[in-house]
């Protein structure tokens, strides 16, 4: 299939030590498994996936307000800056673009910390407790999604 947008998936902290933190939690697969996983999804609905992963916030914020007028959508597992930080909340935001909110593990199982997410209102959507599917079926979510909003606008239907 021929690519027709450009999604960046986003990854924050800790996420680079996949396959060694915590594999009851995060299981035994990689960062690269995960990119691998999302990038196979999205190819397969026409979309091309960039990757970022950091253990710096000012990083990821600034990577997030690279990313208008660059992509049609959004990934990001934020890791524990899902719950923290009201600055990534605002620049995930103020793109304007959707959102897809991911989690490993189910952060409504979690410690009671892990079950609040600052950025939940600002994403279309959230895939949490699936494993490293996770990540498959949140590209899957956002291609789909942005393929109903391209057949929308170009149905020409004003009624």
């Amino acid at each position: 299939m021929t690519e027709t947008g450009r999604l960046l998936l986003l990854n924050g902290p800790n996420l680079n030590m996949l396959g060694r933190r915590d594999p009851r939690q995060y299981g035994t697969f990689s960062l690269a498994d995960v990119e691998d996983i999302t990038r196979q999804a999205a190819a397969r609905l026409g979309y091309a996936v960039d990757c970022f992963q950091t253990n710096h916030e000012g990083s990821l914020i600034d990577t997030i307000h690279t990313a208008m007028n660059r992509y049609d959508g959004i990934l990001i597992n934020a890791g524990a800056w899902t719950h923290t930080s009201y600055a990534l909340r605002d620049a995930l935001e103020l793109t304007g673009l959707p959102v897809l909110e991911i989690h490993i593990s189910d952060i409504y199982r979690r410690e009671p910390f892990r079950r609040i997410s600052v950025i939940h209102e600002v994403c279309l959507d959230q895939v949490v407790g699936l494993g490293l599917d996770s990540y498959r079926v949140a590209a899957e979510k956002l291609c789909h999604h942005l393929k109903g909003r391209k057949d929308d606008e170009g149905s020409g239907d004003n009624t």
